[in-house]
């Protein structure tokens, strides 16, 4: 596996080593021994994975939890997404930076989201599963989002405005700004 710096500070692109023929291929996607190694601490832990599927044009975004420190593993099991990050972590000097990341069932690279960044992905392909580990366990009090089209953010998305897909909770959802000083993110200087 191998792991590809961020511009941000935090989040982690992993390569793992993919071996194909004409019969397919063979990937392993995730081995808990590896993930100190790979910078991931200790305390990340896994305790729940998730899959969602989705069509071409869906955006799901901008998602955190306040429940703790809850850190993703992210990444594209079939077809192909635009996955990105934002750094919500008070005192950042990047805080609202945001970074995107194509996740395929061709590469098979995987996106380590930490605490303290919020997440969303854009599908580009017909159909896309995205599977997600997380360090912690899903709480609906403790979920939040911010509007994935925030203008102050302004992620560049792969797909237009009038082809998007999104749900009404993520349609309505309030600007980075109006919510800032409620986030439980702190930035920890290295």
């Amino acid at each position: 596996m191998r792991v590809t710096p961020t511009r941000l500070d935090g989040p982690l692109l992993l390569e793992p080593e993919v071996y194909g023929d004409s019969r397919g291929f063979f990937v392993e996607t995730f081995r808990s021994a590896e993930l100190p190694l790979l910078g991931l601490g200790e305390a990340d832990v896994f305790v729940q994975e998730n899959h969602s599927r989705s069509v071409h044009g869906v955006v799901r975004g901008m998602h955190f939890a306040v429940n703790g420190q809850i850190a993703k593993l992210v990444r594209c099991a079939r077809g192909a997404i635009v996955d990105v990050v934002v750094d919500i972590r008070a005192g950042s000097p990047d805080f609202g930076g945001w970074e995107s990341f194509t996740l395929d069932d061709e590469h098979h690279a995987q996106l380590f989201v930490p605490a303290g960044f919020a997440h969303g992905f854009c599908v580009t392909s017909d159909i896309a599963d995205v599977c997600y580990k997380q360090t912690g366990y899903y709480e609906p009090s403790a979920d939040r989002a911010f509007a994935y089209d925030d203008p102050e953010i302004a992620i560049e998305w792969p797909i237009p405005p009038a082809e998007r897909i999104v749900s009404k909770r993520d349609a309505e959802s309030p600007a980075l700004s109006d919510i800032a000083s409620q986030l439980p993110f702190k930035y920890l200087r290295p």
